[in-house]
């Protein structure tokens, strides 16, 4: 029995171009330690793991004459060793060339006729240390039917569980007849078959009837953001290459200013970033070009009582914060960001992080791919900016033993929107990864050293000040907290 793709899945590999590559990535570095880890341990780890997210081992096969969606096929010639590749940096493997190695693979779309992922297992690190880059499309994983592979990879004991290859044996391929029977089968005894098709085929003509500007949904994107962001400096025009920038900071600092000034910690990572973007556009010598607001859409956790806890595809809605560049108190700018989440948090659906953190098995991964989800299907609201943050767990995780000491998420780029930002806190620290558009944003790399000063501002304001807690909000432990 085969599964139709979702017209939004459709519209997602409708909407993919060589600029916009729809894929979520990971970098996870690890310390080997005793365990012996290696590449032939990373394949073994997958060839084990793989069966718990099927999907991986399927690709995406079309219908003749389009007359229903496409449906998820086995793919009969899945090879492990194409999916699954080793790569090395030159000495010494520091973090920049590991930037630089991610940057050139996240740059380049997955191929179509495969399975959507790719893994890449790097060697060369200082320190003795190793890599894991994931790479998945955004129509691969969903958080209701298919996590992340990386989610299933870790343990949270350096023992890891023996599961045993599963036997598996790809389903033969339906022929372009069965194919057909089954679509005319599902439209007779479905009717939402035929709303999907007539929706998917809607948005296809529209695309097609706006091909001299690239797309009906582009033209859209542009008319939304000019109205929304005036001059901004990060809208416009997308290559095919990117940056990408790493940085990691200490998981204490925000707690620090929570504890000072209230809020929780998303809104002190919040406040780091309009605090990063504020000096990184003073670096530029515009005089902040009259843009006093950026505004960005923060994907966040909603309660839904009629769905699992696991369903977290379902469970993640967009919030929209202007983010205060213009202002120059570090302070205000935290007080000004806790009050744009205060409504979602009155509504009582807000999440908190323990929640999330106790989902078996979670991992950050998959909030992220989910995140970037939704910060597509809003993309036309006018936002400039996507920003998401996941709370990961607090304990180490392990590969196949190996201990994993850093993970920094590489969400992707939205046409007309060169910059995105991801963070993941995970055993003490809090990991920033920025996405970047290479020739849009030349200067990217200074938003690394901006983050590190807008946390340092911060810092500086909590040391020996008393609490300050914004009118209207109880001294107590916020439930969306990062613990």
């Amino acid at each position: 029995m085969t599964e139709r793709l979702r017209p939004r899945d459709v519209a997602v590999l409708a909407e993919e171009s060589a600029s916009t590559p729809m894929h979520n990535a990971t970098v996870e570095i690890f310390e080997p330690g005793q365990s012996g880890f290696d590449y032939a341990r990373l394949v073994g780890l997958v060839q084990e793991r793989i069966s718990f997210v099927p999907r991986y081992r399927q690709r995406v096969q079309p219908v003749p004459g389009r007359i229903a969606n496409p449906v998820w096929v086995d793919d009969e010639h899945f090879d492990l060793g194409y999916h699954v590749r080793r790569s090395a940096l030159p000495r010494p493997g520091t973090l920049d060339q590991l930037r630089d190695l991610v940057a050139r693979i996240v740059s380049r779309p997955l191929d179509r006729s495969r399975p959507l992922w790719e893994m890449y297992f790097v060697e060369g690190l200082a320190d003795g240390q190793v890599a894991i880059l994931t790479k998945s499309h955004q129509v691969l994983v969903d958080g209701i039917e298919t996590v992340d592979l990386g989610q299933v990879l870790l343990d949270k004991s350096p023992v890891p569980k023996e599961l045993g290859a599963d036997g598996w044996r790809a389903r033969t391929r339906p022929s372009s007849l069965a194919l057909m029977a089954g679509a005319v089968h599902d439209s007779l005894t479905g009717p939402e078959t035929v709303a999907d098709t007539l929706l998917s085929t809607t948005g296809s003509v529209l695309r097609g009837a706006a091909s001299t500007a690239r797309s009906a949904g582009r033209v859209l994107d542009a008319l939304a953001n000019r109205s929304a962001s005036g001059d901004s400096p990060i809208i416009g025009p997308l290559s095919q290459q990117r940056r990408v920038v790493a940085v990691r900071t200490d998981l204490a600092d925000y707690r620090k200013v929570r504890e000072a000034h209230g809020g929780t910690v998303n809104d002190v990572v919040l406040a780091t970033v309009t605090g990063a973007l504020r000096a990184w556009l003073m670096t530029r010598g515009e005089s902040m070009r009259g843009v006093r607001q950026i505004r960005a859409v923060v994907p966040v956790s909603v309660i839904d009582e009629e769905l699992e806890a696991t369903s977290l595809g379902s469970q993640i809605a967009a919030h929209f914060v202007d983010l205060p560049v213009r202002e120059a108190s570090p302070v205000v700018r935290l007080h000004q960001v806790s009050y744009s989440f205060q409504a979602h948090k009155e509504t009582g659906r807000a999440v908190a992080a323990t929640r999330l953190i106790g989902i078996p098995g979670f991992a950050p991964a998959t909030f992220h791919a989910v995140g970037s989800r939704v910060a597509a299907v809003e993309r036309r609201r006018g936002y400039q900016l996507s920003v998401t943050n996941v709370p990961g767990p607090q304990a180490p995780l392990y590969a196949a033993g190996a201990r994993m000491v850093a993970t920094y998420p590489v969400p992707p780029l939205l046409e007309g929107h060169p910059l995105a930002i991801g963070v993941t806190s995970y055993d003490g620290h809090v990991y920033y990864g920025l996405t970047a558009d290479r020739d849009m944003l030349p200067d990217a790399d200074l938003l690394g050293p901006c983050l590190h000063e807008a946390l340092d501002e911060l810092v500086d304001s909590a040391s020996g000040s008393r609490t300050r807690v914004p009118r209207g909000r109880k001294k107590r432990r916020p439930p969306e907290e990062t613990p």
